[in-house]
């Protein structure tokens, strides 16, 4: 690819050898100059496919002003990017500004008045930051949207239209590269709105799972998901990730499992930055096996070999069960999902098979728990509606 020496230096003592499919595709347009905007299933190495150019750009800057800016949806995504350009800038760089809500603003300031060139930020941190005056984009040459309908799913449309609207203009000394899981309308909206004549790179199917991972299926009362969890997490020795669906639920199950000697972390959107930042890199060190966590960690967070998977309460879209199956059997490693259905689930998981194009394999529960009765997870029949002038006071 025609790397700087120094670069190469880098990515070869980080192991980073043989470019993924994306890298490939999408880094020679990127370091021609061209606009880019790509869709690749999620854990395919898009990171790098940005960053790599990133870096080489900077390193042809003299001045130290921001001239890449990275704009990604969550605070843990913001800070693995930021981590992994750390691992691979050449050491004349300087280290990126981290520019995140929920944490305090004055490293992020002293950050940026030492120098940095690359600035990683969520949307919202960034635009308080430019509008009282503590951060100048006119110097910006490249503009990198990460997980971008993952953005608009969370509605930072508007911030960054507003963002984009105080950097140099697209094709005329701004260059943009866009890298989505799918291209859902407003990706192409936006596309158009703020990139010049990009190059299209798409690999793969963006709405169905990378096929290294293994998909099953175990039809479980509710009243049984907590003993078939336990009897998963007891026969497996990597690192699993397990999905609920509300806060208080992911509460709920993450000290059920503490209590049950299972060494278990959790992440919501309720808990503070420092508390999600310490499970996320207790999770990736080996000090806790499991994480439980709502769908803030389905999209975006990369934790290398998270062995399995557990959709403990079924996804509301299909679209959310891609992306959390997509946070195992990355880098084509082979990866496990298992999804617990209940029978009033049953109707939604055929409806979300037919619309991925997939099927789940159905396993038997495992031995020594106990077989599901006939009816036994059948819906609890509709309370009859008593009028108001009948109720009898409570």
């Amino acid at each position: 690819m025609a790397l700087a020496p120094a670069l190469l230096d880098r990515l070869a003592a980080s192991r980073f050898t043989t470019p993924t499919p994306i890298q490939v595709a999408s880094i020679p347009p990127a370091m021609a100059g061209s606009d880019v905007l790509a869709t690749a299933q999620t854990g395919t190495g898009k990171t790098l496919a940005f960053l790599i150019p990133a870096i080489e750009q900077l390193m042809k800057q003299q001045a130290r002003q921001v001239t890449v800016l990275v704009l990604t949806p969550t605070r843990e995504l913001a800070m693995q990017i930021a981590a992994q350009y750390a691992q691979i800038r050449t050491p004349k760089l300087p280290d990126a500004a981290l520019l995140v809500g929920g944490v305090s603003e004055r490293p992020q300031i002293e950050a940026l008045r030492r120098g940095a060139m690359l600035v990683v930020a969520t949307p919202g941190r960034l635009e308080d930051l430019v509008q009282r005056r503590l951060l100048r984009l006119e110097a910006v040459k490249l503009l990198v949207l990460d997980e971008a309908d993952r953005m608009l799913d969370i509605g930072f449309f508007p911030a960054i239209r507003r963002v984009i609207a105080v950097l140099p203009k697209a094709g005329a000394g701004r260059q943009t590269l866009c890298f989505s899981a799918t291209m859902a309308p407003e990706v192409a909206k936006l596309a158009s709105d703020c990139m010049a004549k990009p190059v299209r790179v798409a690999l793969g199917s963006t709405t169905k799972p990378v096929a290294s991972v293994k998909l099953q299926a175990y039809e479980v009362a509710d009243g049984g998901k907590l003993d078939l969890l336990q009897s998963l997490l007891g026969s497996e020795s990597g690192r699993c990730l397990v999905f609920a669906r509300t806060k208080r639920g992911t509460e709920r199950l993450a000290k059920s499992l503490q209590g049950h000697g299972f060494a278990t972390a959790m992440i919501h959107g309720n808990r503070s930055q420092a508390q999600r930042t310490a499970a996320l890199h207790g999770f990736q060190r080996g000090t806790f096996q499991v994480l439980v966590a709502t769908d803030v960690a389905a999209r975006g967070i990369h934790v290398h070999d998270v062995a399995h998977v557990i959709n403990y309460d079924f996804p509301e879209a299909p679209d959310d069960f891609v992306h959390r199956v997509g946070r195992t059997g990355r880098a084509g490693v082979a990866g496990l999902a298992s999804t617990f259905v209940s029978r009033s689930e049953i109707g939604d998981l055929h409806r979300m098979e037919k619309q991925l194009g997939i099927r789940l394999d159905r396993q038997p529960l495992p031995a020594g728990l106990p077989a599901r009765p006939a009816g036994a997870m059948a819906p609890p029949p509709r309370p009859r509606y008593v009028p108001r002038s009948r109720r009898r006071p409570q």
